[in-house]
């Protein structure tokens, strides 16, 4: 019997720029929560559940890093309930609704 491993690989798209600074930005604000509590690399990584390798990336803002690996480390530092902040004020979609425009359709599927 043969087992017959496929690897796919994962396509990234590269963050804009604005959406880099913002995850940098992220990334040492957790980065300075974690010194300020005298907590190591390590630890956090630990109680997180994740890698100090994944810490690492998270603290430098990559944007490959998934949003769950975030809210342990969030959660580790007594910062869970900043997750709720996100996206909280919807701004633009409030003015479209408001306006009574729709949300732009989404491109057809591709056949294949």
């Amino acid at each position: 019997m043969y087992i017959i491993l496929f690897i796919m690989s994962k396509t990234r798209i590269p963050a804009l720029p604005g959406l880099s600074r913002i995850l940098k930005q992220l990334g040492e604000n957790i980065r300075l929560s974690r010194l300020r509590r005298k907590i190591s690399a390590a630890l956090l990584a630990e109680r997180a559940g994740i890698t100090r390798v994944t810490l690492k990336k998270i603290e430098c803002g990559d944007p490959g890093t998934s949003l769950g690996a975030y809210a342990h480390v969030l959660q580790s530092l007594g910062l869970a309930q900043d997750l709720s902040l996100i996206a909280r004020d919807d701004e633009l979609g409030r003015k479209l609704q408001d306006i009574g425009m729709k949300a732009p359709h989404r491109a057809p599927r591709k056949s294949g």
